[in-house]
């Protein structure tokens, strides 16, 4: 381990990164590497850029001629930029991203070389399917898949290689990845938000679901992790003592950032802004060796795909300043995890953010409009929102060190608490004319002063409004953001089309105005939504009785929450939006169970590795040490060694002990996995290895840090968690 750490050191800045100039700014690269609409404006003739620049804008096909001409400017634009090859760029089940690349280079039939791109190529491809997670869409054999473009997510150059977002879908048309459902989830929503908009302002033709995401990783050097067969294959670590020191001082958060991780931070936003990924801030996070990243919000589909294209940059880059980067939501036990905040709101064609508060009456009673129908949809799928950040990485952080709890709740503050319960209060049916100039004045017209006093944020909510947007705190570090927004979209826009029937049967069987019978559909969803309504402690025993009693769900393991994935209500609510159908939805909830169980196969099988391979021959080395000082001291000093002795025996037999129980804890797992793995149906297995597997991971670990703690320093073949998290 020495040797290790000394490399460690030598190599802190031998790699020269890629940095900004002193005449370079963010402004002058940001998306160089990014075929934008201005860069296609420079390539092709107007009417086709209107025509694409429609197509793209309006959702409505692209024809072969309007696609050779687009395949034609991207192969012009990118090969005059070195780029030799291209691939299709898609985000499949699998958590990670995928691309198979083709050169350009081509032969032509008289064997002329030359290079080659056209419509063709750039609409669709036909990866092979066969590898990817289907969840039973269709059979192994069965290996045709095909990714389609995406014209909405602009194509962009990384290293030498074209990258074209796509979509991925099965031969039969299922969607195989998470670009598909989200796409149509925005659509829905943008349907659905346009209709409610008109009621306000008859200039929307548009709504776009926007997205900002926080992303949360540790760093840790790679020749340190080298040493941890655990952080190399589970990303996170199955054994290992707390250190005397971790955040308990609070000194890492937001302070000076440690140079050498500075650096890697530089280059990934040089790398970054020429992919148009806007990065805006970075800081340390609460717990050593932690950090964060955050960019200006987007369009939620380019924020999605930027997100992706941002991890997988996250990690070369740190590999060039001798780091690996853990995204794992818990890769240290006892000090915090990693989550990946969303920050979801809406905005319009005509530049409004809906839940953002204006300085009108009419331009707040639009906020709230929005504001409460969003947090009556998560009311009514607060399950199935569970589900959808449900993994095994996340369950080991959901719950402690300041990460949300698995109960959905929502944090609105006490000032608009206060609000939602003045207009409750609104007496039923037509208002008059003082009442109505009573509820503009003095309750809607406040909001913008409230807001700016509403500062505070509940650090134990998973689903809280924050001043202008909610943030879904409870998604993990490494889930892929399309899946909690898909159902969160979905959810709202359910709402918001069953709030448009609420306002019109008002108008039209009550002969109400139209603020009239918004002011009454308000006033009813407001009843149900104080259920999901929390302010207080999100840990304590009081609200896990108080959230049972509201019938909220508390599904504390990933088994138990996915089936809401499948529940009656998720399936209408997918196929009503039509974001997913049944078999999609059922395709999926396979998908996660298997990588659930998969997930727990690999941690209990690293960590037997490890224990048998490294922990127990360590323990038995030092105890030879151990042994051959108190026959040294019997020979020196015959019968009366044993006093001189006595503390070398009892950690003798402390040792033996732990290899015991380590030994007898592996033979037990081993055997309950053979057992688990005759169960076919995939729901039954995966609550058995969370059930029966996952204690012995705990139990087993808990006997292999106690040897930690024992054995000589010089002989314990892991880094430990002191050097592991201490960046230098």
């Amino acid at each position: 381990m020495n040797s290790l750490r000394k490399k460690s050191l030598e190599n802190l800045f031998n790699k020269q990164p890629r940095l900004f100039q002193n005449d370079e700014k963010y402004s002058s690269l940001f998306a160089s590497n990014v075929f934008t609409q201005s860069t296609l404006e420079d390539y092709v003739n107007k009417e086709a850029f209107y025509q694409i620049a429609h197509a793209v804008n309006k959702g409505s096909k692209i024809n072969r001629n309007l696609a050779d001409q687009i395949a034609a400017s991207l192969k012009a634009w990118a090969l005059s930029k070195g780029v030799t090859h291209y691939t299709h760029w898609f985000q499949p089940l699998t958590g990670g991203t995928a691309e198979k690349h083709d050169a350009f280079f081509d032969l032509h039939a008289s064997g002329k070389p030359m290079e080659n791109f056209d419509g063709s190529q750039l609409v669709q491809q036909e990866p092979d399917a066969s590898s990817f997670p289907s969840g039973g869409i269709r059979n192994t054999f069965e290996a045709r898949g095909y990714t389609a473009w995406d014209p909405t997510s602009p194509a962009f150059i990384l290293g030498k290689t074209l990258c074209i977002p796509t979509i991925f879908v099965s031969y039969t048309g299922e969607a195989l990845d998470y670009k598909t459902p989200l796409l149509k989830s925005i659509q829905s929503l943008d349907n659905a938000a346009t209709d409610i908009c008109k009621y306000f302002d008859k200039n929307v033709t548009k709504v776009n679901a926007t997205l900002g995401w926080e992303q949360e990783y540790f760093l840790v050097d790679k020749s340190l992790a080298a040493s941890r067969p655990d952080l190399t294959i589970t990303g996170r670590t199955l054994l290992g003592h707390q250190p005397s020191k971790g955040q308990q001082l609070d000194d890492h958060y937001f302070g000076s950032i440690p140079p050498r991780v500075i650096a890697y931070m530089q280059e990934l936003e040089y790398e970054a802004i020429q992919l148009g990924i806007p990065l805006k801030t970075r800081h340390n996070e609460v717990a050593p060796g932690q950090f964060e990243l955050a960019p200006v919000y987007e369009e939620a589909n380019l924020s999605v795909d930027h997100n992706s294209l941002v991890m997988d940059l996250m990690r070369k880059v740190a590999s060039k300043h001798d780091f690996i980067v853990l995204f794992h939501e818990k890769p240290f036990e006892g000090i915090n995890g990693s989550g990946k905040h969303n920050n979801w709101s809406l905005s319009t064609n005509t530049g409004i953010n809906l839940l953002s508060p204006g300085k009108t009456p009419m331009s707040n009673l639009q906020f709230l409009t929005f504001f409460i129908n969003t947090i009556a949809a998560v009311l009514s799928h607060e399950a199935l929102m569970r589900a959808s950040i449900a993994s095994a990485s996340n369950d080991n952080r959901l719950g402690s060190n300041e990460a949300p709890p698995a109960i959905l709740s929502v944090f609105i503050g006490k000032q608009l608490t206060a609000v939602l319960e003045d207009l409750e209060n609104v007496s039923k049916g037509k208002l008059s004319p003082e009442e109505k100039t009573d509820l503009k004045l003095n309750v809607i017209g406040k909001i913008p002063e409230i807001l700016l006093d509403n500062t505070d944020r509940n650090r134990t909510s998973p689903f809280a409004f924050t001043g202008n947007k909610f943030e879904f705190r409870a998604v993990g570090s490494k889930s892929n953001c399309a899946k909690s927004i898909t159902v969160l979209n979905a959810a709202v826009a359910q709402q918001l089309e069953k709030f448009g029937k609420e306002v019109e049967a008002l108008i039209d069987k009550k002969e109400m105005k139209k603020d009239d019978a918004i002011f009454n559909a308000l006033r009813d969803n407001l009843k149900g939504i104080k259920n999901i309504l929390f302010e207080g402690d999100g840990y304590s025993e009081e609200w896990k009785k108080k959230a049972k009693e509201r019938g909220l769900s508390y599904n504390q393991n990933t088994p138990q929450a996915l089936t809401a994935f499948v529940s009656k209500k998720s399936i209408a609510l997918f196929e009503q939006t039509k974001v997913l159908s049944d078999r999609e939805a059922n395709a999926r909830y396979i998908v996660d169970l298997k990588e659930y169980i998969m997930r727990i196969q690999i941690e209990s099988r690293t960590l037997g590795d490890i224990a048998r391979n490294h922990i127990i021959p360590t323990g038995i080395k030092y105890q030879n040490i151990l042994i051959q000082n108190v026959n040294g001291l019997k020979e020196i000093y015959g019968s009366d060694f044993k006093k001189l002795a006595d503390v070398q025996i009892k950690i003798i037999e402390r040792i033996s002990g732990h290899i015991e129980e380590i030994n007898k804890g592996i033979f037990k797992m081993v055997e309950i996995r053979k057992q688990l793995n005759e169960i076919n149906d995939e729901f039954l297995k995966a609550s058995a290895y969370c059930d029966k597997v996952l204690p012995y991971l705990v139990d087993i670990r808990y006997h292999c840090d106690k040897l930690e703690l024992v054995v000589d320093d010089n002989l314990w073949p892991l880094a430990k968690y002191r050097e592991l998290l201490f960046c230098r």
